[in-house]
């Protein structure tokens, strides 16, 4: 442990160094100009196996370059693919959140539930909880205490479950979240380096994400109570600890009735979209009468923005959170706000990319590193290992998943792509390594969070008693996860709705 601490200390003074991803970004960008200069000044090229086309590297500080730079800027964030997806979602999302039918989602997973059933309650509503995005780290942890403390358990292992099925489990939720809908995007401009034509929706990887937070959520069980309990008795809490109001656990009728009538709300709005795309001339689907293709695909943003906001304004009508229709738009305006730091990153971010790919100097590498793996007979869980061992090194430094993911996704997707596995494999990769780790870098504002919450109730707690809880638990689920995408590749079960893994 002494040096598993001196290990995530070192961690820490390292991405202390490094400046907000933002700025992270310009400098890459500033990078990128030399790195082209010098490419291009070699002729550095290679042969596209996909259209036999060679790819030259352009230099972006040529005339072309500085023209390319100046005058797409606005249309390089304004065509940003995630930008206005997950805007859609969010504008609904911050209904459904502001309304407290999120909040009440999360109270009523944990409430009423049998001791013997708590820990996985808890871990598996934390999976759900991914739909509020970081607003689930502030309610879900002294939520997770409480209900240990409820039911006559340590309340620190219950904020530990809560936190790690939020953090390490980020990635994996039985619902549609903003994630899905970032992460779609960065992957579309990523494989079109290759293939125009892929579309990545939020749906991609639905499949594997539903079935993975079912065993996360078991993991998280098995690990809590073979080892987590037995160390909880080496660290009662304080006898003056501050447990907190019971009462905040439990809903009142009119808080039920809410989140009754905004349950029957939400299998309406899916049984009017299943009549619609019943009819093989329905226009949701192409002219073909397929869905795969259909304007279906890229209103999923819209649909999921549409069901968050109307389940909202339902259980905010009844319990009387939103009293007039202009409570609706004024909740979505403070949804934009919150949202304000994520389009910030989004513009240096879509600049990043578009220069990325007017170099080709991505294209470049994905060739050349595909080559290399080719000739070297590395193929498949050989390829899959390495990748997320190095994203699972670099997830603890830069905890910003969108950010991490527009830095090596240009790189990753279309690379893999060329040893024919699809975007969409690569991105439910992606997901393990941006996920496990979360729990254990320093660099989240949550860890420090979530040391505050532990030492509520043991004001001895540090940081060494947290990585002691923490540790197992993301170590088994990195493992377990990791296994059990090998398994589904090596099976070949879909990753989401018409999404093969192979």
């Amino acid at each position: 442990m002494s040096a598993t601490l001196r290990v995530l200390n070192g961690i820490e003074r390292a991405g202390n160094k490094l400046p907000h991803p933002f700025w992270l970004f310009i400098f890459l960008s500033a990078f990128l100009m030399a790195l082209s200069w010098l490419l291009a000044t070699l002729n550095v090229s290679a042969v596209n196996p996909a259209d036999n086309k060679t790819v030259v590297a352009q230099n972006l500080l040529s005339a072309e370059g500085v023209a390319v730079m100046l005058g797409d800027a606005i249309d390089n964030f304004a065509t940003f693919p995630a930008l206005g997806t997950v805007l859609a979602v969010m504008l609904g999302v911050a209904v459904a959140d502001k309304s407290g039918l999120l909040a009440a989602v999360l109270r009523r997973g944990i409430s009423r539930v049998p001791a013997r059933w708590v820990t996985f309650a808890l871990a598996f509503t934390g999976m759900i909880s991914h739909a509020a995005a970081d607003s689930a780290y502030i309610v879900l942890i002294p939520l997770g205490g409480l209900a240990f403390y409820a039911v006559g358990r340590n309340p620190i292992i219950g904020v530990i479950v809560a936190y790690v099925s939020v953090a390490a489990g980020f990635d994996a939720s039985p619902v549609v979240t903003p994630t899905d809908v970032i992460l779609g995007g960065i992957t579309t401009e990523a494989a079109h380096t290759i293939d125009p034509s892929v579309t990545v929706t939020p749906l991609a990887n639905y499949f594997f994400s539903l079935a993975s937070s079912f065993v996360l959520a078991a993991i998280i069980t098995l690990v809590t109570e073979t080892l987590l309990t037995k160390r909880a008795k080496s660290m009662p809490i304080d006898d003056d600890a501050d447990v907190g109001d019971l009462g905040d656990l439990k809903l009142s009728d009119v808080e039920r009735r809410g989140l009754r009538w905004s349950g029957i709300s939400l299998l309406v709005i899916v049984a009017l979209v299943a009549l619609a795309i019943v009819p093989s001339g329905s226009p949701l689907r192409d002219e073909n009468g397929d869905l795969d293709f259909g304007p279906l695909l890229g209103a999923i943003a819209l649909l999921i923005g549409v069901a968050f906001c109307v389940v909202g304004i339902v259980y905010g009508r009844i319990v009387g959170t939103i009293k007039t229709s202009s409570d609706v738009p004024e909740f979505m305006a403070h949804g934009m706000k919150e949202m304000a730091p994520v389009i910030v990153l989004f513009f240096a971010i879509s600049q990043f990319l578009a220069y990325f790919k007017w170099t080709n100097i991505g294209t470049i590498v994905a060739i050349k590193g595909a080559d290399l793996l080719k000739a070297a007979g590395i193929t498949g869980p050989v390829v899959f290992i390495g990748i997320l061992l190095i994203v699972t090194i670099i997830n603890l430094l830069i905890t910003s998943g969108s950010a991490q993911w527009a830095l090596v996704g240009p790189v990753f997707v279309p690379m893999l792509m060329l040893l024919d596995i699809p975007a969409e494999t690569t991105q439910a990769l992606y997901r393990i390594a941006d996920s496990c780790t979360n729990a254990l870098s320093p660099m989240s504002p949550y860890f420090v969070l979530v040391l505050g919450f532990v030492q509520r109730y043991r004001k001895s707690a540090g940081i060494g008693t947290l990585m002691a809880l923490v540790l197992p638990l993301c170590l088994v689920m990195l493992v377990t996860w990791t296994l059990m995408f090998l398994a589904w590749w090596a099976l070949g079960i879909p990753l989401g709705p018409g999404v093969p893994v192979r």
